[in-house]
């Protein structure tokens, strides 16, 4: 689907099973980027329905374009041992035809409780997914620590004499993998109305993926929006969302906060 076409769909929520949604003759190759988070462990019954990774993971792909990419955020339970079920997803996703294009780690800056065996637990997963190479990547740069013209050494002869030369260091840097993100009411957002769904993530997270894997005009999917966070970001940067929940009572969550906006 082209720009132009992009612009004919309207952005929409849809209650009913995401799979069966997606697998719909409409929703083929519609998708530039998907930013989701799905059910896990003790929470693969959601809120009464069960999750499978796989049948999701397939239909994602099917309802992405080529280039696109699928922003997979996902923890795991800890009890007695860890679960390793984002590792799980992320052979699932490659099995179903996703290129793992980078694993990147969501930082809890607060985090919420601690362990009496082991070290306090501070990151969920974030598996990026691509349909092939992706087509778009606007990368969030950040201020390097120093800046402008240094001596420094290069090509060291036979004689052991340093050769120096003068280089510029840039203002700025590509960020790092590893995303910080405060979470609780005012760091993951200010909508109270969010935390009547039981697992939200970050707003910033949300917009930080939507602008380094999208660009304005493009259709931003998410099939497991819950109170709609992503669907938020989307509208906010001036993207399309499709957003799907198989429980209405998380979607009038999200219809309560796109009313915000």
């Amino acid at each position: 689907m082209n720009t132009s076409a992009n612009s004919q769909v309207r952005s929409v929520l849809v209650c009913g099973d995401a799979v069966q949604v997606l697998g719909s003759p409409l929703m083929a190759a519609v998708a530039d980027l998907t930013v989701t988070s799905p059910p896990y462990d003790n929470l693969r019954t959601y809120n009464g329905y069960r999750f499978k990774a796989r049948e999701m993971l397939a239909a994602i792909f099917r309802a992405t374009k080529t280039g696109g990419v699928c922003v997979w955020v996902v923890g795991e339970k800890i009890n007695g041992g860890r679960s390793l079920t984002a590792f799980e997803h992320a052979f699932i996703g490659r099995e179903v035809g996703w290129t793992v294009h980078d694993v990147m780690i969501y930082q809890k800056k607060n985090t919420p409780f601690m362990r009496s065996n082991a070290y306090t637990n501070c990151y969920e997963l974030m598996i990026i997914f691509s349909k092939g190479k992706p087509k778009t990547f606007n990368p969030i740069m950040e201020p390097t620590k120093r800046n402008g013209m240094e001596t420094a050494v290069y090509n060291k002869g036979p004689d052991a004499v340093n050769k120096k030369r003068a280089v510029e260091l840039k203002k700025q840097k590509t960020r790092t993998n590893i995303w910080q993100y405060a979470v609780g009411l005012g760091g993951t957002t200010r909508d109270k109305a969010a935390f009547r769904h039981p697992a939200v993530f970050p707003e910033k997270l949300a917009q930080d993926h939507i602008l380094s894997w999208s660009n304005e005009g493009d259709i931003v999917l998410d099939p497991m929006c819950g109170s709609g966070t992503t669907c938020k970001m989307a509208k906010m940067n001036g993207r399309t969302f499709i957003g799907i929940d198989i429980s209405e009572e998380y979607l009038d969550i999200a219809r309560e906060r796109l009313t915000m906006i």
